[in-house]
């Protein structure tokens, strides 16, 4: 059966590996993964620890369980405006571009009402992997407050404070 006739939105793969995730870092680069070697052609839903939906925004090298991090550049499709086609960037090491122009690929998206799906093609190189818009779970320590002077204070994006009675919790959205 071709791609073309499969409808994605009933007919994909789920992508739910923690360390798909933007947010998960690789520690020692003999556990990269890639996606030549791990993806198969065809529709893929982003679920579970590797997030909701494809990364939107340049993922750090290193990140995503690859040297490598795939990510959308452009917007996801409403439902009304059917499949349509975007590019994934890589964020590549040497030269240090967040979308380098020998490393990108062209993917179909569909928006299914509450989800996504995308029909990836095989990577043609390593280390390089899509990446999911999961934040990796990880817990980033406890602070002590000493004032109780209200105060604004900026965080990387996909971070937030949760009171706790005298403490404050870094921890994700």
């Amino acid at each position: 059966m071709s791609l073309l006739t499969v409808d994605g939105c009933n007919n994909y793969t789920v992508l739910s590996e923690a360390d798909r995730a933007q947010g998960h870092i690789v520690i020692n680069a003999s556990n990269y993964r890639c996606d030549r070697d791990d993806l198969v052609p065809g529709w893929y839903r982003f679920q579970g620890a590797a997030g909701d939906r494809m990364a939107g925004k340049c993922v750090p090298v290193d990140h995503c369980g690859t040297q490598n991090p795939g990510w959308l550049s452009g917007a996801h499709p409403t439902v009304a405006e059917g499949v349509v086609a975007r590019t994934v960037c890589y964020h590549v090491a040497w030269p240090n571009s967040c979308c380098y122009w020998s490393n990108r690929t062209m993917i179909r998206i569909k928006n299914c009402g509450v989800y996504f799906v995308y029909e990836l093609p095989r990577h043609y190189s390593c280390p390089a992997r899509y990446c999911g818009s999961g934040i990796g779970g990880k817990f980033l320590g406890i602070f002590l407050i000493t004032s109780a002077e209200k105060k604004d204070i900026n965080l990387q994006q996909g971070y937030k404070f949760v009171k706790a009675t005298r403490f404050y919790c870094i921890g994700t959205v």
